[in-house]
């Protein structure tokens, strides 16, 4: 089995949910170093103990437990956002590794489901922290994956035509970049998310209608 083939096939057996809990930037990267790095093949947390065993089976080597350092298997989950509080800032947008999020600059955000990996990438970068991981009360199916791995292909595929990067952490933050992220003056940029931090507070302080 050539190199090529075997990198295929490792990822295929990965869940493509492009979480970089593994520690690369993706499935794809990750069976390029198992197959070519002789990387651990118990790094993928949400492929769990089974993905560990179906990998095992193809490299032939022996089985080893799930490496915990990595994350823990856990019930799929989807990404919410709080519409009332988001301040339109791109930045979960820009995070997004299967391009799950509709939005633009300025305007409320949202999370197409069914899209979504649940790999909480987007979650970390909100700035007024109105996004929540909830239980998707489904199971990740092989379909699931498919359109996962052609999402994140399709956007890498863009991100390389726009901006001329292909791999790392620069897919996640140069697509659709908002102004305030692309500024270069450091006070302007600090006024904008100072604004934009005073405007969602004021929200969240506005009583809710009963």
């Amino acid at each position: 089995m050539n190199t090529h083939t075997l990198i295929q096939q490792i990822d295929a057996l990965l869940p493509q949910t492009q979480c970089t809990q593994c520690g690369y930037d993706g499935c794809l990267p990750y069976a390029q170093a198992i197959a070519t790095q002789n990387e651990a093949i118990n790094r993928c947390p949400p492929g769990g103990q089974a993905g560990v065993q179906a990998l095992a089976q193809l490299t032939r080597q022996q089985e080893i437990p799930l490496n915990p350092d990595c994350g823990t298997p856990a019930p799929l989950q989807v990404a919410f956002i709080d519409e009332q509080h988001c301040i339109g800032c791109t930045l979960c947008i820009q995070a997004c590794p299967v391009d799950a999020i509709l939005g633009a600059n300025k305007l409320m955000h949202t999370v197409l489901p069914d899209l979504c990996t649940g790999c909480g990438l987007c979650a970390p970068p909100c700035p007024v922290d109105c996004i929540d991981m909830q239980p998707a009360r489904r199971d990740w199916t092989p379909a699931d994956a498919h359109t996962a791995r052609h999402n994140h292909h399709r956007r890498q595929a863009r991100l390389a035509a726009l901006h001329g990067e292909t791999t790392g952490p620069a897919q996640r933050t140069l697509a659709n970049k908002a102004p305030v992220a692309q500024s270069t003056d450091t006070q302007a940029r600090q006024e904008k998310i100072a604004d934009a931090l005073a405007r969602a507070r004021a929200r969240r302080n506005q009583p809710r209608e009963p």
